[in-house]
């Protein structure tokens, strides 16, 4: 089933179909005890409404958005390359042999960009990418119960100069961006699942490519795992798990640039570039 956050309500999908939710506070319904049984019981006659998914917000309420680096031998290598001149290559190439995964954290969530809405890039950077990647929704127990899109946007130049600079290349007014919906499987979801993106430039196509989750080193447990292990997050918290669709470097974003990714299952995460 797929959840979807309104302006003013919360929708359910199921088998095509659209319920109201019974409660308008969004922290509270994912943090509900065996969700995907909870959300059934949303769908009945008496809660179906004529609804279709625009305008829609991010699936997010109080939630802080985390990620996770060099989780994919493709990132691994990019990171590698950005940062050979500073020196600082090597920690890549460790970082994703380690027992101890990168996790950092990416956003508030008033910060996050909206489906549909603009992601940002720097001005004070010359070397912008998407970064398309499955993120988990990790309820307040620890717990993965729910998936949806994110893009991780990052200035790769300003990471690659000293990888002290992640931070800045990484968390900024818009530079997160999820959606369109939180999915919630009966089932974890399945390792063969793919993830596309595309990105269009006054309308023509400039960068495609499509890759299998399968390709990650780390499980999503394990992931999990280690950002509860010293903290705790009330109200859950989202979780991205790194990249694998790296853009060559010679490429950029441009204010104007059309991202779309799309995951089997969830659907497809639409954003437009926009200058800081």
């Amino acid at each position: 089933m797929k959840i979807y956050k309104s302006s003013n309500d919360i929708i359910i999908e199921s088998n095509g179909k659209y319920f109201l939710a019974e409660t308008k506070d969004w922290n509270y319904l994912v943090n509900q005890e065996n969700l995907y049984a909870k959300l059934k019981e949303h769908v009945s006659p008496w809660n179906e409404v004529n609804w279709s998914p625009d305008k829609i917000q991010a699936p997010i309420g109080t939630q802080e958005i985390w990620a996770a680096g060099v989780t994919y031998f493709r990132s691994r290598e990019a990171r590698m390359e950005e940062s050979k001149e500073s020196g600082a290559d090597v920690f890549y190439s460790k970082v994703y042999e380690a027992e101890r995964p990168e996790l950092f954290f990416k956003s508030t969530y008033y910060r996050v960009a909206h489906p549909g809405g603009k992601v940002n890039i720097r001005k004070d950077s010359k070397w912008n990418v998407p970064e398309p990647e499955l993120t988990l929704f990790i309820n307040s127990w620890g717990k993965i119960v729910g998936y949806t899109i994110g893009n991780d946007m990052s200035s790769r130049d300003i990471e690659g100069e000293n990888p002290l600079y992640l931070p800045q290349a990484k968390c900024y007014d818009y530079s997160a961006a999820i959606g369109p919906c939180l999915w919630v499987p009966e089932k974890p979801i399945d390792p063969d699942t793919k993830i596309h993106m595309k990105i269009e430039r006054l309308g023509k196509t400039v960068f495609e490519g499509e890759i299998s989750i399968n390709q990650m080193k780390r499980g999503h447990e394990e992931l999990a795992g280690f950002l509860f292990r010293e903290m705790s997050f009330s109200d859950g918290v989202y979780l991205m798990t790194g990249t694998c669709l790296v853009p060559d470097d010679s490429f950029t974003l441009k204010p104007g640039d059309k991202i779309s990714i799309e995951i089997d299952n969830i659907g497809v995460l639409e954003n437009t570039v926009n200058m800081a």
